[in-house]
């Protein structure tokens, strides 16, 4: 693709970054199968290939419009576009620059506004999250059905800490503290039965704020987690562990959204290599692992693959083949590729297209007829729960269980 950014663009680092992307595409259209708004729209400009051309078009000097912050606003950032890309265009960062530019350009709203202010001054407290969840389980009979669906608290137990060994940085994220604690309590029990310890590491990730088009508040959250982290790493913590896929495919890129700030760079880029999905610890320490494991009381299991988990991290296959070894028999999803709809604040903000994936993604997921579904995410978990009766809830749980 031929280029002519702006001056203004190409005189720094993101502009030579999104030019270079821009390169990279030859409207070949392969991303159109797997784009999860271009498959409900057929509107080319709600596809990769379109938004690519509108991001052009800014960067070029273009006057922007409320209907091209309209299409870039409805992308999941899903990422299946670049699984199936065949020129290796990094279309997540493209998207990521093109939107900050937008919207410092352009603005919103004042109701949009005061919405998106909202969400990331209430979703990355925790303490103001944690009451409200709690105050939403408390008067669950009296909400409406889609704020009743908070999860129950489940089993929160956890070990202590075992004199020797090793001691691993468990990043707890921002809202399933609150809603799902279980998750990470089961987390520290399957390590522990490893052989692993566990030091809470909190705080926003930064995803939220990044997402929301805010990237000075998404980037002072990365720097805070990156102090902190690195802090741990230097006093012997062995690295750093997620059970969230979606904190995971921010936490890896630290490295690089941090690369052009001196003063955090190489803490940055030290962080994000030393960073694990939940998965690759449990498969370093899977044979230690498997002795102490009862069989499962249903081995048929449907498992749904987030998106950061499988376009982001790559990690789809590694996880899948483990689950079979820890002796599950996973069922064949239809369309496994596509987006569930949550995105983060996606379902909140593009309500109306998240309920349609929601619903497709789940007649697909229950066509087994399966009594529970797994996953590695708790945006997807909290997300698909709310429209189904069958258990949603995060595979390292159900490994839990199973400890003898």
């Amino acid at each position: 693709m031929q280029t002519q950014l702006t001056a203004h663009y190409v005189s720094t680092a993101e502009g030579q970054e999104a030019d270079a992307i821009l390169r990279r595409c030859v409207h070949c259209g392969f991303c159109l199968a797997t784009c999860p708004t271009y498959q409900l729209s057929g509107n080319e400009l709600d596809s990769p290939r379109g938004r690519i051309y509108l991001i052009k078009q800014l960067l070029e000097g273009q006057p922007a419009s409320r209907s091209t912050q309209q299409h870039l606003d409805r992308c999941l950032s899903c990422r299946a576009c670049e699984t199936t890309c065949p020129s290796g265009v990094a279309y997540h960062r493209l998207a990521d620059i093109g939107r900050h530019a937008l919207e410092a350009q352009l603005g919103r709203p004042l109701l949009e506004g005061f919405k998106r202010s909202l969400l990331k001054r209430v979703l990355r407290n925790r303490t103001l999250f944690g009451g409200l969840v709690m105050l939403g389980r408390l008067s669950r009979p009296l909400l409406p059905k889609r704020l009743a669906s908070i999860p129950r608290l489940g089993d929160t137990r956890r070990p202590r800490p075992q004199a020797g060994s090793p001691r691993w940085l468990m990043l707890e994220g921002c809202v399933q503290p609150a809603l799902a604690p279980a998750i990470n309590a089961a987390a520290a029990r399957v390590l522990a039965a490893c052989g692993i310890d566990l030091q809470a590491l909190s705080g926003c990730c930064g995803a939220l704020a990044w997402h929301l088009n805010d990237a000075a508040d998404g980037l002072a959250d990365m720097r805070r987690m990156v102090a902190q982290a690195d802090h741990a790493l230097s006093q012997g913590a062995a690295g750093i562990v997620y059970t969230a896929s979606g904190c995971g495919a921010s936490v890896v890129e630290y490295g690089q959204l941090l690369a052009g700030d001196m003063a955090h760079a190489k803490a940055a880029a030290r962080v994000s290599a030393n960073a694990l999905d939940i998965s690759d610890l449990v498969l370093q320490h899977l044979d230690q692992l498997l002795p102490q494991l009862q069989p499962p009381s249903d081995p048929r299991l449907v498992f749904h693959a987030p998106c950061s988990l499988q376009h982001g991290l790559r990690k789809k296959t590694s996880l899948e083949a483990m689950l079979v070894r820890l002796g599950y028999v996973l069922l064949p999803i239809a369309d496994a590729h596509l987006c569930c709809g949550s995105a983060g604040s996606y379902s909140i903000l593009q309500a109306d297209i998240a309920s349609q994936l929601r619903s497709d993604k789940l007649a697909k997921l229950q066509a087994g007829q399966p009594s529970q579904i797994a996953t590695a995410n708790i945006g997807c978990q909290t997300h698909l729960q709310a429209a189904t009766r069958t258990p949603i809830r995060h595979w390292i749980e159900l490994i839990a269980e199973r400890l003898a």
